[in-house]
């Protein structure tokens, strides 16, 4: 099925949910329209089918590989960068005086998504270099914007972000790349870089003529030693060749990770310095290193969530078009042993994968374009408070709209595999390579634990709960305009929402850090499942008979029904630990293992 996206289901979105016509009318916006929006929509499918998803499978089948040149990848990576450049999607979203479209972010959100749908691996390159860019161009020199920004735009370099070290992992407070001085020039304070960092998806290949790495370091003080703690990193930009001479920089590939799924995506760890040290220029001030990185950490969080929704979407409408197509047994109420088979599709507990499926993955579609939104309004709302307040729901939601699909588009996954029967585990089906990418996603860009202890501690414990009060108002908002006919799924999130923040009364009271971090995820499990239901309440309240056949919007009711009979339930269970400050995890030794 070449269909990638269902076109009614994003109209829907796009116009009648998140109103683009409203948000074209921004004086930031105005080169665009619902036409030419439209336009940028259709080249995006044509583009993401003729050059993305034909190469889906042989880029699994054919992984990078390493040779005393470096990683090589296949020609067709290079082919789609180009594409992708020529159309316009990689300055898409950038002003124009970079040569960008100024493209609203809910705009690009939903054509990028054409292209995680056809082949979610091979977009990674494109993917990162838009968030490398990005940073350059808001936190860069102009000189700076002006050498490494532009040719990425091009299409002609690609852009990475190092991070990780192999002794550190996910706890960046214990990097141990350095940065020693070296002088400044044309491009800023120069330093040379020795280090290693590892996990860089991008980070070698030979698909583009230069790799832009943006790399976390510590610059050692008076005495030589590095500074404990994250205040001590700095950001710096490190190319794989020298601007101006060519010349190859001290950076040099160390091995290739070999992953279970993204196989096309070169995944490495990298060594700088071998020789003295690698030449980098450091974005910002001393010391800002992590604050600067999390700008690009927060835009690639949404585009994780994103990447993994349109996994989990395309199994699903692999299994549905699967589930129409494949006749096996019969009625309950059949007897017949001869016959006409029936299409499973027709079966009971297939309607309930598929249900499942489509709650799941165009839920989650809808939660990473409403977060697409807020990044908008954060910037362009025409007063200081909606931008304030879109800031900051913005902020609470981002680690739901990066965890939430990874877990619930994922089990989308295990369930078109299951749909497609004994064929889905086969690899003649995209299925079961759709799980096995979309598995690597719970890991990109912090763990659903990490992200638990961002939305628990940082986001909503650190405020006093503002932030959340905040969001609720939202919610209420849309229970009260919940249509009649679903009165007792509005009642059912307003009790969900009570809960949430009953249990935070009970956190707070007992004002003991750990005790109400040990169970952050089990809280990120409610809250987002509340955020979707949310999500699918808001949705239904926005269908149009007039606009969309009834067919549409039947089925749009009744995956929100289905969340709400088979999933909005599973709150109170997660709660139950988090509200009871339940120690066990703490308490629990390694010894008892």
């Amino acid at each position: 099925m070449n269909n990638l996206i269902d076109r009614a289901t994003l109209d829907f979105y796009l116009h009648d949910w998140l109103h683009l016509e409203t948000l074209l009318t921004r004086p930031q916006f105005a080169e665009h329209s619902v036409e030419s929006v439209s336009a940028m929509l259709d080249t995006a499918e044509r583009l993401a089918t003729s050059h993305f998803l034909p190469f889906y499978k042989k880029g699994d089948v054919q992984e990078p590989y390493q040779d005393a040149d470096g990683a090589h990848v296949l020609p067709e990576v290079q082919n789609a960068i180009t594409a992708y450049a020529e159309a316009g999607f990689l300055a898409a979203g950038f002003a124009p005086e970079l040569g960008g479209l100024g493209a609203p972010n809910l705009v690009h959100s939903a054509a990028t998504a054409y292209f995680m749908a056809a082949n979610g691996p091979l977009a990674a390159y494109s993917f990162l270099t838009v968030g490398n860019a990005n940073l350059i161009a808001h936190f860069g020199t102009p000189q700076q914007i002006e050498t490494f920004v532009t040719p990425e735009l091009e299409g002609r370099w690609t852009g990475t972000m190092c991070l990780s070290e192999p002794q550190a992992g996910s706890s960046l407070a214990d990097i141990i790349t350095r940065a020693l001085p070296d002088g400044a020039d044309e491009l800023g304070p120069r330093y040379k870089i020795t280090g290693n960092k590892m996990w860089i998806s991008g980070g070698d290949h030979d698909a583009a003529e230069n790799i832009v790495h943006l790399v976390l370091a510590k610059i050692p003080g008076p005495d030589g030693k590095l500074i404990a703690g994250s205040k001590g990193i700095s950001i710096f930009i490190v190319p794989k060749f020298l601007p101006g001479s060519g010349a190859r920089n001290d950076v040099h590939l160390a091995g290739l990770n070999h992953k279970m799924g993204c196989r096309a995506t070169s995944n490495c760890l990298l060594n700088l310095g071998e020789h003295g040290g690698a030449i980098g220029w450091r974005v910002g001030e001393i010391g800002q290193g992590l604050p600067i990185m999390f700008h690009m950490m927060n835009e690639a969080r949404i585009g994780v969530g994103l990447g993994a929704t349109m996994n989990g979407y395309r199994g699903y409408r692999l299994a549905l078009d699967y589930a129409r197509n494949r006749p096996q047994g019969r009625a309950i109420s059949t007897r017949d042993a001869v016959s006409k088979q029936i299409p499973i599709i027709e079966h009971a507990d297939v309607k309930r994968m598929l249900l499942a499926c489509k709650a799941y993955t165009e839920g989650a579609l809808a939660l990473i374009l409403y977060c697409a939104k807020l990044v908008d309004d954060a910037a362009t709302a025409t007063t200081e408070d909606a931008r304030a307040e879109a800031e900051a729901v913005l902020g609470l939601l981002t680690p739901v709209a990066k965890t939430w699909p990874s877990e619930w588009a994922l089990a989308a996954n295990e369930l078109a595999i299951q749909v497609h029967g004994g064929y889905g585990y086969t690899r003649d089906f995209d299925v079961e390579q759709l799980y096995r990418d979309n598995r690597l996603n719970a890991i990109h860009e912090g763990t659903t634990g990490i992200q638990a202890l961002d939305l628990l501690g940082r986001k909503i414990l650190r405020d006093q709960g503002k932030i959340l009060a905040q969001f609720a108002l939202r919610v209420q908002a849309t229970i009260k305009a919940a249509p009649a006919d679903f009165a007792g799924e509005a009642a059912a999130l307003g009790a969900a929402m009570a809960a949430l923040q009953a249990c935070l009364r009970d956190m707070q009271a007992a004002n003991n850090e750990t005790e109400m971090l040990a169970n952050a995820t089990n809280f990120l499990s409610a809250f987002g499942h509340a955020v979707l239901g949310f999500v699918w309440l808001d949705l239904v309240a926005h269908l149009d008979t007039t606009r969309y056949d009834l067919n549409f919007i039947e089925g749009k009711k009744a995956a929100a029904r289905f969340f709400f009979a088979f999933e909005i339930p599973k709150i109170a269970a997660w709660l139950a630990p988090v509200s009871t400050r339940n120690g066990l995890t703490v308490a629990m030794q390694d010894g008892w293992f």
